[in-house]
């Protein structure tokens, strides 16, 4: 936990039985607070001579009060993307015997709005703005089933390359759903996840709800729905993978919130976003992978995707004004080298129109 110098057990044999007492002994580090930087590059979509690059800074507390609570203090900045964020996290509410953790954070964000609203032919950027403040609660509840609930509230707009508030893309398209230059909502979101043993073999399965609270009549109530399985099996040194995610939203929501298909955990071949958006989707992956050399692993896929044709109920239809088809297919080779971050993927993939791209991420995929 961060919070430890040095932890020992001690076997102690107990009279002349065949019983053994074991003795933890725990030392507590002086200082649980510093300060870390950092460097790295981002897969998503930027351009320009710093495309990708991103820079983070982060100070923090790991044993706030003596009770293993944390505070953190963080900011990561790109050529587009931004994120300032300020976190505390209780991770075992005292007097609780559900182990439920409380977690409290505040956050400015600004990301590419290309998902959905793809690279303006004008070459200008659009980037969507997201201040969060909330709470969540997260405890398990079952052997290998995890649960949390939260309740958030979120202001998000839209502003073009000047840095000014815009409510329109290039194609007229809306870019909120209330004609504002910012959306407001209140979310109430429940997520349940049940994580398998983590072998060849294992599966988990995710399923999470977000309600929007008709608090204020100019608040945006929706519901999105979304939920992902995956399956492993080993056969040999071949590993196989099988993923099948799908979402839907109902009600008042923002274009820049419809599902975007297609990019490096989607469907590969295409670039992020690039085979539509949609008020609904569904997306099914296989994957064999097998050993290499050490840290190194081999992966041949496929992957397909669609927004179940959607694309054209989400305000102002900015799949329908980019031409993108709403379905696509891509397969590919690739390689993976496990990291202390994550496995390390670079990939080569085709589309169905015969077009080849590189993806190179960090981390399994989504």
């Amino acid at each position: 936990m961060g919070t430890m110098e040095d932890v020992s057990i001690i076997p102690q044999p107990v009279g002349d039985t065949k019983k053994v007492d074991l003795t933890m002994n725990l030392v507590e580090r002086k200082s649980a607070k510093g300060i870390t930087a950092g460097g790295g590059i981002s897969s998503g979509i930027t351009n320009g001579p710093l495309a990708g690059l991103i820079g983070s800074l982060a100070i923090y507390h790991k044993n706030l009060f003596g009770r293993n609570q944390k505070l953190n203090l963080s900011l990561e900045r790109g050529q587009i993307d931004s994120i300032y964020r300020i976190n505390y996290t209780d991770p075992w509410i005292e007097g609780d015997d559900k182990r439920t953790s409380r977690s409290i954070m505040v956050q400015n964000s600004r990301a590419p709005g290309t998902l959905v609203h793809g690279n303006q032919p004008d070459h200008s950027s659009l980037t969507i703005g997201r201040v969060t403040a909330g709470i969540e609660y997260s405890r398990p509840f079952r052997p290998k089933w995890n649960g949390t609930c939260g309740l958030f509230f979120q202001r998000v707009g839209a502003r073009d390359d000047k840095g000014k508030p815009i409510t329109r893309d290039f194609y007229s398209s809306p870019l909120t759903a209330s004609g504002n230059t910012h959306d407001d909502m209140l979310l109430a979101k429940l997520e349940t996840v049940y994580t398998g043993s983590g072998d060849p073999g294992s599966s988990m399965l995710a399923f999470n709800v977000d309600q929007g609270l008709p608090v204020s009549p100019e608040w945006l109530v929706f519901n999105r729905v979304n939920a992902r399985a995956l399956k492993g099996l080993a056969v040999g040194p071949f590993r196989l993978l099988l993923s099948l995610s799908g979402g839907h939203v109902v009600g008042k929501f923002p274009p820049h919130e419809a599902f975007a298909i297609g990019g490096s955990n989607s469907v590969r071949g295409y670039e992020d976003g690039a085979v539509g958006s949609g008020r609904s989707y569904a997306v099914g992956c296989g994957e064999i992978s097998f050993p290499l050399k050490g840290p190194v692993e081999g992966v041949v896929f496929a992957d397909y995707g669609t927004d179940l044709g959607s694309g054209s109920s989400v305000p102002g239809d900015p799949a329908g004004a980019r031409l993108k088809p709403g379905s696509g297919y891509g397969a590919g080779v690739g390689i993976r080298v496990a990291s202390p971050l994550g496995p390390l993927r670079l990939e080569y993939a085709f589309n169905d129109n015969g077009v080849g791209r590189f993806h190179f991420a960090l981390g399994l995929r989504n």
